[in-house]
């Protein structure tokens, strides 16, 4: 079937010109945007890849990533986008993830067009939920839409397949991320960064920004070694975990103490 996807993203280059575009794929190193980046490179057009980076963000990903683009041969351009964030987050309520996707979007549009790229492409699927984004506005093949908030036309070649499908394309590539063992908020595997664990309303602050950062990677080395999959938010220190056992509560809890928290933090359950 990954032969299939990559013959068919050929062809639909083909049809709507991509071949003479310079392509700059939004790339974050989870499966999504991977599968994405190895579809294009493997359909032969001229793709690169960006990826964004602040201060709280996972360098075990990030070192990830820049593998995987070295192993395909892909150009990939690092940005940091720590200042603007701080900017965009700092002092207003959370969730951190609304702001920072601004600011990604902001930064992505000027690369693109101060280094003479075309068109962005993501690695959407089609369960993405995407109602009132820009990407809404497309009213053609939902796959290249041109956006004229935006200035630049966005590529989604994974878009049309749901994220069973998108797994097993990704497993036929080869391609496994490196993985924290993050709650995140489905079953499927949706990691992203720290600042996602900031309570919701909470009031942002660096110093908040740290505490979600200095918790959820010690978390993460008990999630690794026990396989199980556990965010811990704050500054509530709610527990946040799929198929924990007591004994691996109780080394989460440890860590929270250690941080100022109450040992007796509840075990959270699954969002919907």
């Amino acid at each position: 079937m990954l032969t299939e996807v990559i013959e068919e993203t050929r062809k639909f280059a083909e049809k709507t010109g991509l071949f003479e575009k310079r392509i700059l794929m939004l790339f974050s190193g989870g499966k999504d945007s991977s599968l994405a980046l190895y579809i294009l490179k493997e359909a032969d057009l001229n793709v690169s890849a960006l990826t964004f980076f602040h201060r709280w963000s996972w360098r075990e990903t990030l070192n990830w990533a820049m593998r995987f683009t070295k192993r395909l041969g892909v150009e990939h351009y690092l940005v940091d986008i720590t200042d603007g964030l701080l900017r965009e987050a700092a002092g207003r309520k959370g969730p951190v993830c609304i702001n920072c996707k601004k600011v990604m979007l902001w930064n992505a549009k000027w690369f693109a067009i101060n280094n003479g790229f075309d068109v962005l492409a993501k690695g959407d699927n089609a369960n993405d939920k995407i109602i009132g984004a820009l990407l809404d506005q497309c009213r053609s093949d939902i796959r290249l839409c041109g956006i004229p908030r935006i200035g630049i036309p966005f590529f989604r070649p994974l878009i049309k397949y749901p994220a069973d499908v998108v797994e097993r394309l990704a497993d036929g590539a080869g391609i496994r991320p490196y993985r924290m063992y993050e709650h995140a908020r489905r079953r499927q595997w949706r990691e992203g960064c720290p600042l996602q664990y900031i309570d919701r309303e909470q009031i942002v602050t660096p110093e908040l920004m740290d505490l979600a950062y200095r918790v959820n990677y010690e978390v993460s080395k008990v999630a690794r070694r026990r396989k199980v999959r556990v965010s811990v938010r704050v500054p509530s220190f709610e527990i946040m975990c799929w198929d924990c056992d007591e004994e691996t509560l109780e080394k989460i809890k440890s860590i929270i103490m250690h941080f100022g928290g109450k040992a007796n933090a509840p075990a959270g359950k699954a969002e919907e």
